[in-house]
C-alpha cells in the first residue's frame, strides 16, 4: 500500500486530471520510488486505485524501459544502446561492466548492489557513450572512467 503522503498526492492529482489514464505515469513513478519496482501486486493495487484495467497498467510499464518489473540492485546501471552511443562504443561499455561485476545483462550482483540493463536513448547523444546509474548520468565513458565510477560505489 502507498504511504499516506502518496495517497494524498494521488487524491490531489485526481482533482487536476479528469481522465484517470492521465494519472498512470505519475502513480507508477510513485510506486517505483516507494517500492523499488512495479510488482504484479502493485499493478493490481494501482489498477484499483485508478479504476483502470490491469492490462492498461501492464501496457504502460512494459512500454517504458524506465519502469522496473523486477527488483533491482542498490545501483541500477542503465547503458544507453541507441545509435550515437552504439557508434561510440556502448557495447564495449556493457561488456566491460559485465566483466567487472561478473554479471550478464539483466542480472543483479549476488550482494544486490548492482543491476545492469541496456536502455534506449537517454538523451545525451552529444556525450556518448553514456550510462545512467539511478538518477545520475555518466558521459564520455571509457574503461578507466567506468572503473573509477564503480569503485566509488562499492
Amino acid at each position: 500500500m502507498f504511504t499516506e503522503e502518496n495517497l494524498e498526492k494521488i487524491k490531489e492529482l485526481k482533482k487536476r486530471y479528469p481522465n484517470q489514464k492521465a494519472l498512470t505515469l505519475p502513480v507508477l513513478w510513485m510506486a517505483q520510488e516507494q517500492f523499488g519496482w512495479i510488482s504484479p501486486e502493485a499493478v493490481t493495487y494501482i489498477s484499483g486505485l485508478l479504476n483502470l484495467p490491469p492490462k492498461h497498467i501492464y501496457g504502460v510499464i512494459t512500454f517504458y524501459t524506465m519502469f522496473n518489473t523486477r527488483p533491482v540492485g542498490k545501483y541500477h546501471i542503465q547503458v544507453c544502446r541507441n545509435v550515437s552511443c552504439q557508434m561510440l562504443g556502448s557495447e564495449k561499455v556493457t561488456d566491460h561492466i559485465c566483466n567487472k561485476l561478473n554479471i550478464s545483462l539483466g542480472e543483479t550482483t549476488s550482494d544486490k548492489k548492482f543491476t545492469l540493463n541496456e536502455v534506449e536513448c537517454l538523451g545525451s547523444c552529444g556525450t556518448a557513450p553514456m550510462m545512467q546509474i539511478n538518477q545520475d548520468y555518466y558521459e564520455n565513458l571509457n574503461t578507466e572512467k567506468i572503473d573509477t565510477i564503480l569503485e566509488k560505489l562499492k
